[in-house]
């Protein structure tokens, strides 16, 4: 059994938030320099060039590499041989995104009443938990920070079970042709399917984290998802996604939920094991 004081996570967490609004994952970053070598129009080439420069500059003056700083969605993986104690783990992740926006002059962009006089918290708080226990004796921490321009491209369909690879294809292209010229493409996608409406929402978003090699079916709806043309900041060109990943989880018989969530170009993403 180990002890954990959760203040410890929201260290974690400031020092993420900090690092991921002004400096892209490796991982990603390569990704985008393999598509943008794919790229023949002249325009599209030319969004890539001042996307890299737009990278750069972020990093180098560690501002943020988006006006749009997001909402921070944090995921995490406790081990059931660690012992949590001090303040809730909701507080702590939560001390640690206020630090990061407020010390980093982040913009804020959460209200607290989403209905009635949407002030806003002015700390970018509160964030979006999800947690899972698992063995051992560690936590996992991924954070996605995603601003609303992207997630607003969010869609969901309950299919019928009889549904095909076929009908959930049409249905990415159809929210692609739809919603991603707004999303300032190229574009990350993730798809879950599976579950219930709200597990697939959920899943969708996790796929977002995978960025292992994509299987034939994911390449494939990359290969049709880019056939559509809409191409670097909606301007025309080949590469309208960069990567497509799918996350599976078992369904009811009566049913096929599937949930597709559309990241921009800067796909803010961290990771973290304590």
């Amino acid at each position: 059994m180990r002890t954990l004081n959760t203040i410890i996570l929201a260290d974690y967490i400031e020092k993420l938030c900090r690092e991921i609004n002004y400096k892209l994952n490796k991982r990603v970053l390569s990704l985008i320099e393999e598509s943008a070598q794919k790229e023949s129009s002249s325009i599209g080439r030319e969004v890539f060039s001042q996307m890299f420069t737009s990278y750069k500059i972020a990093e180098e003056e560690k501002t943020p590499l988006c006006q749009d700083t997001g909402m921070v969605s944090v995921f995490l993986d406790i081990g059931q041989e660690v012992l949590l104690e001090g303040i809730p783990i909701e507080e702590a992740i939560n001390m640690g995104v206020r630090r990061a926006y407020t010390s980093s002059f982040f913009r804020s962009s959460i209200v607290r009443d989403p209905i009635a006089k949407r002030e806003n918290t002015m700390d970018n708080t509160p964030s979006i938990i999800h947690t899972r226990f698992g063995k051992g004796e560690e936590v996992k921490i991924d954070i996605l920070i995603k601003g609303f321009g992207s997630e607003n491209a969010t869609a969901l369909k309950m299919f019928p079970p009889t549904a095909t690879r076929k009908d959930i294809e049409e249905f990415l292209l159809e929210v692609v042709r739809e919603k991603g010229p707004n999303a300032c493409p190229p574009l990350f996608i993730g798809m879950g399917i599976g579950g219930t409406a709200d597990y697939a929402l959920k899943l969708a978003k996790e796929a977002l984290l995978d960025l292992k090699p994509m299987d034939e079916w994911e390449a494939h709806l990359l290969e049709r998802v880019n056939s559509l043309n809409i191409g670097p900041a909606g301007l025309g060109g080949d590469i309208t996604a960069i990567y497509v990943k799918t996350r599976v989880f078992p369904t009811h018989i009566a049913g096929l939920p599937v949930a597709i969530n559309i990241n921009c170009h800067i796909l803010r993403i961290g990771s973290a094991v304590i």
